[in-house]
């Protein structure tokens, strides 16, 4: 199979779907793999590591489009991407479809088919292997970025979140208790921060507190705990996930009035929409905004700021799949592994997947 890697087109957006080491475990198995020049610098390849390995160089994106047989991304194609894909071309990247109608009218028009890495599913359909890594990175990140936006000269409180002897640190909320909420959480405190986390679990609730045991505490997420824990927050992380759905509007924009000037909020929910009602995607180049004296970052590609640790990570979560495309043929692969076919969003024009047909107001066709 030929096997595209376009440069990534997103504003500041620096990983790449494949790095040179699993270019070579593609080559190794027979297939051809061509590279956008210049795909490879937000990682330090060059296209000379990617040669290295025998990997084959084009021009520009028009090149890589019209040859390969299956596209690997890292975020979801751009509109100018979209119009590049042809009938039947395999596209597999992130997608976040649900809360973004024009590019699925892009995929929907083309007639590609499109895989999205968030709703591949675990073993028994739990999980979410091919998310995971980047909500770790996205959740590591979210305390720190909120601390350093939270400064009084972006705007922010100007609270540090550890404090300093003889001063309270920071309270941090944290909504969601999965892999980016717990990432979060783990950061926050060691940072010293206050940290509370809500889930709506029982038993993750029981096995969050155990692991925390005192250095943050978990408890119910529901309406009423929230309103009394963000009148004290000086952070709050949305970190909530419904696969391949929209994210909930829990943060209303009349809790906003009820918190402290300058508090900063975070959502990495954003992808999926965000978790709060005021939330709208940012970028690296702009990454903050206020609304009713409270500050948000909201930004889309928040793991694109540390290409390195991304790509690698997400490399280690999709290779296996790509291979089993790559060798297999992407019907076959899906037909063989039930968790893999959550990953079909569309299908030659139709949407595939319940969530995200529900959320657009598409019909569902199922695979």
């Amino acid at each position: 199979m030929i096997i595209g890697i376009p440069k990534e087109i997103k504003k500041q957006e620096n990983r790449v779907g494949l790095n040179p080491y699993s270019v070579q475990s593609l080559v190794d198995a027979g297939h051809e793999i061509i590279v956008e020049t210049n795909a490879g610098q937000g990682i330090f390849a060059s296209d000379a590591d990617y040669i290295a390995v025998g990997a084959k160089i084009m021009p520009d994106a028009n090149s890589v489009f019209a040859k390969a047989n299956m596209i690997v991304k890292v975020k979801e194609p751009q509109l100018e991407e979209c119009a590049k894909l042809r009938e039947n071309q395999i596209l597999f990247t992130y997608l976040h479809l649900a809360p973004d109608p024009e590019q699925a009218k892009g995929l929907m028009d083309s007639g590609c088919i499109a895989i999205a890495y968030e709703t591949v599913t675990g073993e028994n359909g739990r999980g979410l292997p091919l998310l995971q890594p980047m909500s770790e990175v996205a959740g590591r990140m979210s305390p720190i970025m909120g601390t350093v936006y939270g400064a009084k000269h972006f705007g922010g409180r100007g609270h540090l979140t550890s404090g300093v002897s003889g001063t309270d640190s920071a309270n941090v909320i944290v909504i969601g208790g999965g892999v980016a909420g717990f990432s979060a959480a783990e950061i926050a405190v060691g940072l010293r921060g206050n940290v509370t986390i809500l889930d709506v679990d029982d038993d993750r609730i029981a096995w969050l507190n155990d692991h925390f045991d005192g250095m943050a505490t978990a408890i119910k997420s529901n309406k009423e705990n929230l309103e009394k824990l963000i009148r004290d927050a000086d952070m709050v992380i949305g970190a909530v996930l419904i696969p391949g759905a929209s994210a909930p509007k829990l943060v209303t924009r009349d809790m906003l009035a009820t918190m402290k000037p300058g508090a900063m909020m975070v959502d990495i929910a954003i992808d999926q929409g965000g978790c709060f009602e005021t939330s709208r995607p940012t970028t690296h180049e702009d990454p903050i905004y206020e609304v009713d004296g409270i500050m948000h970052y909201c930004v889309a590609n928040m793991p694109g700021a540390y290409p390195l640790t991304s790509t690698a990570a997400l490399n280690n979560a999709t290779l296996p799949y790509i291979l089993d495309i790559a060798n297999k043929g992407w019907a076959q692969a899906l037909a063989e592994n039930e968790n893999f076919a959550n990953g079909l969003n569309v299908k030659n024009g139709k949407i595939t997947n319940k969530a995200v047909a529900e959320a657009l107001e598409i019909n569902y066709n199922p695979f």
